[in-house]
């Protein structure tokens, strides 16, 4: 027993002594509507080559069951922006308030209390205030210091001028075509204007890595987000149609079609070059994970450089992502509409290539980056992964996840899901399936969701759907007690 004190006493204390690591530098990449499938690392699509990101996943931690907070992009930003469930302030659907609430504490204004430098580079979706520069939704009104971006949901890829906007609404207005614009509008850097003629993710990439250059001597907090590979893919550069032997799609013309015909022929299965227009906004997009991640490695910054690759949302089937062996897709709460890619690396500190099969959110984001930088995790919904990150094979505290955009729900709880819908008007619009009513799966068994347990297993089926209430109940106020 002797002998066991002291021994338990030396690892006590050789713990203790243990140098703690500095605060790292923090690279947050959000992308758009990525499919589960669609690296190839995963090893579930054969036509996918992600080498870029498949080297980010051999450097860290691999998720397999990691979840967005939405089927969709401002609710579930908004959650990977606050560590919180977005319905504590109303957010269901599109159009909501954005991160308006002070209340509810940034990953910026966090790391800032640090002494982070703070950029935020590429897409911001909130929600319906986000191009209002006053809004605490707008960048620099939330804790970071530098901005360059679009504040648009369907940006267009490769033109950012605000003449060419205006010229498009004019024609919009003069043909009475209903429809979106694609939102040619220019580029925001801080609180000015930006034109350009570029593709933007090769533009972002390159923004990406002027701003780490600037800020190298410091601790900086990047967060680049990506749209690519969001709508609309066939906007690609024309040296890649051409090398590639596709013709492309046209954008809509309000003169000549009418705006849902022009949607409807762009989406699966109507376009015969879909899939491979997703592929080459893919291409794009891992050639800048390259490019990023080249430039730490070059300028010995990777050592010290703590990254989350994360997708905001499902693959959206309808532009040709591959949710395989999930069911469903981005606007909907199937598995292929939550379940996303998502990646942590911090060479040296967390085990590398490890492959990860627990049940975690996007809202733990937060809290990781929160305790990698040494700050006391505010009151959140995620918890800290660090631990399953060091190599530690412990269960992470996500018992159940809830989701409700209003007219459809879901409680995760074990292996066992409950979803209910009761409207589909919007995924018939986006032209996904979603089968209404109420529905209980065995995910272990049955990760494509194919078979309705209730009559089996009625008794899980109520506490799921009891749990959601109680959660629904509670959700409009702060949660009880930091992580």
């Amino acid at each position: 027993m002797k002998h066991f004190y002291l021994s338990a006493v030396f690892a006590i204390f050789f713990a203790a002594c243990q140098p703690v690591p500095p605060a790292p530098n923090i690279l947050l990449i959000v992308v758009d509507d990525q499919g589960y499938a669609d690296m190839s690392c995963t090893g579930l699509a054969e036509d996918v080559y992600t080498p870029n990101i498949d080297l980010l996943a051999q450097s860290g931690a691999r998720f397999t069951q990691a979840y967005a907070t939405s089927p969709i992009c401002s609710p579930s930003r908004a959650g990977i922006e606050t560590g919180c469930y977005q319905q504590r302030w109303g957010t269901f659907w599109y159009g909501g308030p954005g991160i308006h609430k002070p209340e509810f504490p940034t990953l910026a204004e966090l790391l800032a209390t640090k002494g982070y430098r703070t950029g935020y580079v590429g897409k911001v979706h909130y929600g319906a205030a986000d191009a209002d520069s006053t809004n605490r939704s707008f960048p620099l009104n939330h804790g970071f210091e530098y901005f360059f971006g679009h504040t648009s949901a369907r940006k267009h890829y490769l033109n950012h001028h605000d003449q060419l906007e205006a010229a498009f609404q004019v024609v919009k207005s003069t043909y009475e075509k209903k429809g979106q614009s694609l939102n040619q509008q220019s580029m925001w850097e801080n609180f000015g204007k930006v034109d350009t003629i570029a593709f933007s993710t090769e533009l972002l990439g390159k923004k990406a890595v002027g701003y780490m250059e600037k800020h190298k001597g410091e601790k900086f907090f990047l967060q680049v987000a990506f749209n690519a590979v969001h709508n609309f893919t066939h906007q690609l550069p024309h040296e890649y149609l051409e090398e590639k032997g596709l013709s492309g799609y046209h954008d809509w013309d309000p003169a000549v079609e009418d705006y849902y015909e022009w949607y409807q022929k762009g989406r699966k299965p109507n376009n015969p070059e879909g899939r491979a227009h997703y592929l080459g906004q893919l291409y794009f997009l891992d050639r800048e994970i390259g490019r990023i991640m080249e430039y730490l490695k070059t300028s010995g910054l990777d050592k010290n450089t703590l990254v989350v690759y994360v997708s905001d949302n499902g693959g959206s089937t309808p532009i040709y992502a591959n949710n395989t062996p999930l069911r469903g897709s981005k606007y909907v709460l199937y598995e292929g509409g939550i379940r996303v890619p998502m990646i942590v690396s911090w060479p040296g500190q967390y085990k590398a290539g490890m492959v990860s099969d627990q049940v975690v959110s996007s809202m733990d984001i937060l809290p990781t980056l929160c305790t990698a930088a040494g700050i006391d995790i505010p009151k959140v919904d995620g918890f800290s992964l660090e631990p399953l990150l060091k190599g530690k094979q412990i269960m992470t505290q996500h018992d159940t996840l809830f989701w409700d955009t209003g007219v459809e729900t879901a409680v995760r709880a074990g292996k066992w899901k409950y979803r209910s819908a009761t409207k589909d008007d919007h995924a018939q619009y986006e032209m996904v399936e979603l089968e209404l009513g109420e529905f209980l799966y065995d995910l272990e068994a049955d990760p494509g969701e194919t078979k309705n347990l209730i009559a089996t297993h009625p008794e899980i089926y109520q506490q799921l759907k009891n749990a959601h209430l109680r959660w629904r109940e509670s959700i409009l106020s702060l949660p009880s007690e930091a992580h």
